[in-house]
């Protein structure tokens, strides 16, 4: 059996499947993030419990980052320089019991999602997928030609600065830089700014965030693009649950790209080239999973 774990700001998504069938879920359990301490013994409860129904072959971790994902550096599994509290500098790999006893993997959780996807979500079949995800935090995951393209405390274009929208006078969120992406368009800003999350207000409230989000969000898109070449951008996260942003975004992107007509725009212009996630809450675990099977023989 392999394991999967992605670690999120607020919640934790444990699963297992088969070597023949790794899409698939047969276990599977949700865990709330709290302390380091108490969220790692909550992790090694599941996979205690799994090895006394079946041996476990490999392990595919992913969390919130930055994180150091390369297993010859310094630090390997190490959560970095996270604004989360409590997590900053938190040694997660080290905690988990089962890693050191398998074969295993450390992924940014959004570098899985974008394995998922690629794998077997709504980036199958395409060469170069993007996951970006709007929660706790902003990230970006990039898959190249099934390749994960990361690195320790990298990609994090959750950061980066964007165009700011003409009726936004919001200050920003994030600790570090006030208004960068995460700062104008994470789950925190979004209730920084109108006092709840979008979902929950009222409509005249809701058709400005619409607007306002789905702007910053096409920046991102746009960027990624110019930068990657990627010809599918999946955007979820608990931001894109709100009714009617996805559909927002798509209608925002011609016009932060320059249209049809800009030829550097080339890929986004294609159809499909934004995606909401085809595995819905599991694109990060079943990532983890696609993985940790990959270090298995052949």
């Amino acid at each position: 059996m392999i394991v999967g774990i992605e670690t999120g700001g607020t919640k934790v998504i444990c699963g297992a499947a088969t070597e023949d069938r790794p899409h698939e879920l047969v276990h599977d359990t949700r865990i709330p993030t709290t302390s380091p301490d108490e969220t790692t013994a909550a992790i090694n409860a599941f996979v205690d419990g799994l090895r006394k129904v079946e041996p476990v072959t490999a392990l595919g971790v992913a969390s919130f980052g930055p994180v150091n994902v390369e297993p010859g550096e310094p630090r390997w599994g190490w959560v970095t320089g996270t604004p989360k509290p409590g997590w900053a500098d938190t040694d997660l790999l080290g905690r988990i019991r089962m890693a050191a006893e398998v074969p295993t993997v450390m992924l940014s959780d959004v570098a899985s999602a974008a394995l998922g996807e690629q794998t077997w979500g709504a980036g199958a079949g395409v060469a170069r997928v993007a996951y970006a995800t709007f929660g706790t935090g902003v990230g970006v995951g990039l898959c190249l030609d099934g390749r994960v393209l990361h690195g320790n405390g990298y990609p994090e274009m959750g950061h980066v600065l964007v165009r700011r929208h003409p009726r936004d006078d919001y200050a920003g969120s994030c600790p570090f830089h006030g208004d960068c992406l995460e700062g104008l368009a994470s789950g925190p800003a979004v209730i920084g700014r109108w006092g709840s999350d979008a979902s929950s207000l009222d409509d005249g409230s809701r058709s400005e965030a619409l607007d306002i989000l789905a702007f910053y969000i096409a920046q991102l898109a746009a960027v990624t693009a110019y930068t990657t070449g990627v010809e599918r951008f999946v955007v979820g996260g608990g931001v894109l649950k709100t009714p009617g942003l996805f559909d927002a975004v798509v209608d925002q992107l011609p016009g932060v790209t320059g249209g049809p007509g800009a030829s550097h725009a080339a890929s986004l212009d294609r159809p499909g080239f934004l995606a909401s996630p085809g595995l819905g809450d599991h694109s990060g675990v079943l990532g983890a999973i696609a993985a940790a099977r990959g270090l298995l023989p052949r």
